[in-house]
């Protein structure tokens, strides 16, 4: 069975200047590849056979680098916006999307098993799959809890609190382009509260692997470092 995917990957990179100021966010290096030649590579091994990539900014050094696969054996097709569309808005302009598809953004560093994540979503028959992980965060400071008087009710020293947050990789049925504007831009989370608000809500699938947003300066040197040490989780070359 063939896959089909979809890249956004039409970000400005604003968060990793003065890096991206040359190379588009998806371009920049992981040891000896792209992070999206990386994520390309992995979805080859899992069985996506066509990969559109949204493209905006700097598109054109992004198509130079892909052309149309062919050196990857797969098909690479692009998705052009003339303006930002935000994370869902982009899909609008794609006319052959199939009946499910992956989306994903293009500077996630995982080890996410892709065809796994692809086939479960088609089997359950969800309209959207997110792919979470769990995240901590901890609190350097005492926590002070006050009634409504400004007494003093309780005290918590260095709390921590878990959360699930959003990957950036998700599965879709078709049925779920239906809440999309016709036109204009249209978030991930504007889609989330029209599925809520259509008692159809999306499927989250917590995932206990690996996972880096390399979207700051601080984690893209971090995903450099562990990319060395962990390659055989990531690339099978």
């Amino acid at each position: 069975m063939s896959r089909r995917a979809v890249i956004l990957a039409g970000g400005q990179g604003t968060r990793l200047r003065p890096y991206t100021i040359v190379l588009p966010k998806p371009l920049m290096p992981i040891g000896e590849y792209p992070i999206l030649e990386v994520i390309v590579r992995q979805l080859i091994a899992a069985g996506f056979g066509h990969i559109t990539m949204a493209v905006n900014h700097q598109a054109e050094i992004i198509k130079a680098f892909f052309q149309d696969g062919a050196k990857w054996g797969v098909r690479i097709d692009y998705s052009l916006e003339d303006r930002p569309l935000g994370t869902m808005g982009a899909l609008t302009l794609i006319p052959d999307l199939p009946e499910n598809f992956l989306v994903m953004n293009g500077d996630i560093l995982t080890d996410l098993d892709f065809a796994d994540f692809h086939d479960a979503h088609v089997q359950k028959g969800d309209i959207f799959t997110i792919s979470a992980k769990t995240r901590e965060h901890r609190i350097d400071y005492g926590v002070l809890d006050t009634d409504e008087q400004g007494m003093l009710s309780g005290f918590r020293e260095k709390p921590k609190a878990t959360y699930q947050v959003s990957m950036g990789v998700y599965m879709l049925a078709s049925r779920a382009l239906s809440h999309f504007p016709p036109a204009g831009a249209y978030g991930f989370d504007q889609l989330m509260l029209d599925l809520l608000a259509a008692e159809d809500p999306a499927y989250v699938r917590n995932f206990d692997g690996y996972w880096l947003d390399i979207g700051r300066p601080d984690d893209y040197a971090l995903a450099i470092e562990e990319f060395e040490a962990m390659r055989h989780r990531f690339l099978n070359d």
